[in-house]
């Protein structure tokens, strides 16, 4: 019997070391990343990289930046093309003709019917005089075009760096969460190991191990869940930065930001003025309004100048008298004015679609101020959320650990069963792994605020 209290002694002192093993073992630092002893191997393992490095390469890399940009080429030679009407016309003819004994051309024709053998080039010469500011118009709204493309190309760059920010900060979260993962299936397996010795000495009974399994089990499902949360973060971060395969990076910490701004109506009135959406669709409404004008001066008249001069070196003999054709060279000049009068509606209903368009851009951008104004809102408040929940889940955290250390205690003196140890230790892992990520959060809770004031440059 006295050989029986000395085991049950023994095994008690050494269950009490292994909990309190366990314990301190699950006793987070101060701050939400965890000890770089711990760190996982992802992230030991890849190309070093911070922030900064990965925003640059984002810029350099991401094929919708590229895209963009080759847009906004292509709507800078939309001006070019707009402004080709005034320059002159300018080509050059070659024209040779052979006539069937001298015939005339009877119908299909209104110009001179006489056809005979010659053969003859020349230059002619068209310049637009004025079409009463319709040209100046297009090119006016082919201008605020290109100004609208340049801005959407600032406002893909911000897209990009807003899903590179995210998708970094999903990678130290992710992680984050893969050590606590961890951390818990080697403290639960400690706990178990424990118990089952116990109820192999009758000390504790089968219920009880029972309840440690299942709370193996269940933070071996957890450290799965999160090492498959830690590859598909890195898949996102991946394709932010503009790869088609999925690399391994070893991430730098980032400094945590401050408390965000108190003032939100200072902030939209910041993002009304900055965000380059915005401004965008301004210059767009701008450019469908030019072009409502030009569609109205299709009504006014066109003048035009022509010029047109040659050489007709081969003239059959007997095709012409000489008299009618005294030397072999030609020019002339002269004007020509047209006035449109009808073409089935076609100018009116030309004008009407442009004034339709130029009234929806208008409603657009009406409607993009609204909702960049609740976006900045939203975007601030969730600031404000992330950084009221870094105090509250360092409390939280701090609570759960006192509460385990209290059930630890009543479970190892037979004061309380499995169940309020297995529910102290659940309460641990969900305090550490909120305590771990909302410092990651509130990062990308930061950037996105940055995006919707414009300011994620």
């Amino acid at each position: 019997m006295s050989r029986r209290m000395g085991l049950v002694v023994v095994l008690l002192i050494c269950g009490n070391g292994l909990l309190h093993a366990q314990g301190v073992q699950s006793q987070p630092q101060t701050q939400a990343q965890p000890p770089a002893a711990s760190q996982p191997q992802a992230q030991t393992q890849g190309q070093p990289l911070n922030l900064q490095q990965a925003e640059q390469i984002a810029l350099q890399n991401h094929p919708q930046i590229q895209a963009a940009a080759n847009l906004a080429s292509a709507a800078q030679a939309q001006i070019t093309q707009s402004k080709s009407a005034y320059y002159p016309l300018v080509y050059g003819s070659a024209t040779g003709s052979y006539a069937e004994n001298d015939t005339r051309i009877g119908a299909g024709g209104l110009n001179s019917p006489r056809v005979f053998d010659r053969y003859g080039n020349g230059l002619t010469v068209n310049q637009l005089v004025t079409d009463f500011g319709r040209t100046h118009e297009l090119v006016k709204s082919s201008t605020e075009h290109a100004k609208a493309q340049e801005q959407n190309v600032v406002a893909t760059r911000e897209d990009i760096l807003l899903q590179v920010d995210q998708a970094y900060y999903g990678v130290l979260r992710a992680q984050a969460v893969l050590i606590v993962a961890q951390q818990t299936v080697n403290s639960r397996l400690l706990v178990s190991d424990q118990v089952t010795e116990l109820e192999k000495n009758k000390i504790k009974s089968g219920l009880d191990v029972s309840f440690a399994n299942v709370d193996l089990a269940q933070a071996q499902l957890l450290l799965i869940q999160a090492q498959n949360d830690l590859q598909a973060s890195f898949a996102q971060l991946s394709a932010a930065l503009g790869y088609p395969d999925q690399m391994l990076f070893r991430l730098a910490e980032e400094n945590l930001p401050g408390a965000p701004p108190t003032d939100v109506v200072m902030l939209i009135q910041q993002a009304l003025r900055d965000r380059p959406e915005l401004a965008g669709q301004r210059l767009t409404v701008q450019s469908a309004q030019s072009y409502a004008t030009a569609e109205r001066d299709l009504w006014f008249p066109t003048v035009t100048a022509e010029g047109v001069a040659g050489l007709v070196p081969v003239i059959a003999a007997g095709g012409l008298a000489p008299t009618t054709l005294p030397a072999p060279r030609y020019a002339a000049a002269g004007f020509n004015v047209n006035i449109p009068l009808f073409n089935g509606h076609e100018f009116g209903a030309l004008r009407a679609e442009a004034n339709y368009q130029a009234r929806a851009q208008n409603e657009y951008l009406r409607d993009l101020q609204d909702r960049i104004a609740r976006d900045v809102r939203t975007a601030w408040l969730n600031a404000n959320s992330g950084y009221q929940r870094l105090s509250v889940t360092q409390q939280l955290l701090n609570q759960a650990n006192d509460a385990l250390d209290l059930a630890q205690s009543r479970y190892k003196l037979g004061l309380s069963s499995i169940i309020e140890l297995s529910q102290a230790q659940l309460n641990q892992t969900q305090a550490l792994i909120a305590q771990t990520t909302a410092k990651y959060d509130y990062e990308a809770q930061i950037s996105a605020l940055n995006f919707q004031l414009g300011a994620l440059r």
